[in-house]
């Protein structure tokens, strides 16, 4: 009996980590075949085809990539410090290097197309978002994988840094919520009319949000963290000083 709580909690665990990922594949999916199906496929010629990379990076990057890399702290709670670091490194440069890959379509399809660049709020939240995810990744390679920051800065920087990586996974979504809305508004002027391509890109949007509120309630909930090892020892000292003679918190 004593046992059931905890075990109950394993399960919806699993089953929150399940929900997940298959809320994120399915926007990858919906993804792609809004762009293949209703918008002509895929290209790297300058047409509207090669526009249609970003949607898609920006996706499968921004936002289902960097949700499981902010996520292989929870799932992985039993494996090695440095190979999670390692892990959710990796996962993240692959995250930035797809986005920078969808930034560069949409960019010279603007170009091609002699569009203007950087007008819309979409564009400003997009363009910051991927600064800011730039930022956070180099920053946390230097305090964490390849450390060169004494500890008690790493751990002073430590809450700040879980904070801007759920910061910039909500950015992300809602820079995709824009983007979509913008997309359905200038190319689809029956878009009022209920017709199944827009159904299609508000479920999308809807699956979005869905996946977010699932990755933020599992790092943030207190029973789905990381317990403590030897590794992190140093930055419990220092962290507990910092919060008032409480126990830090892994990321």
């Amino acid at each position: 009996m004593e046992d059931s709580a905890p075990r109950r909690g394993r399960v919806t665990f699993g089953w929150l980590v399940g929900l997940s990922q298959v809320l994120g594949l399915v926007s990858v999916v919906l993804t792609g075949v809004w762009m293949g199906q209703y918008k002509g496929g895929f290209a790297w010629d300058g047409s509207a085809q090669q526009f249609n990379v970003h949607p898609l990076c920006m996706v499968l990057g921004l936002v289902f990539l960097q949700g499981d890399a902010i996520l292989v702290y929870r799932v992985f709670h039993n494996e090695a410090k440095r190979n999670i670091k390692i892990l959710h490194g990796i996962i993240h440069l692959l995250a930035l290097c797809i986005s920078i890959i969808g930034f560069v379509a949409v960019f010279n399809f603007h170009k091609v197309s002699k569009i203007p660049d950087m007008y819309s709020l979409h564009s400003w939240v997009g363009m910051a978002t991927i600064v800011l995810f730039f930022l956070q990744w180099v920053i946390g390679l230097l305090f964490f994988l390849f450390p060169v920051a004494s500890s008690w800065l790493r751990a002073s920087y430590l809450p700040i840094h879980v904070f801007c990586g759920l910061g910039l996974l909500v950015m992300s979504i809602g820079s995709c919520l824009l983007g979509i809305t913008e997309k359905l508004l200038f190319s689809l002027p029956t878009y009022s009319q209920f017709i199944p391509e827009g159904v299609l890109a508000n479920v999308l949007g809807v699956l979005l949000v869905c996946f977010g509120g699932v990755v933020c309630y599992m790092v943030t909930k207190e029973d789905y963290r990381r317990p403590p090892n030897p590794e992190e020892e140093s930055l419990s000292v220092y962290f507990k000083t910092l919060t008032e003679g409480q126990s830090p918190s892994s990321p």
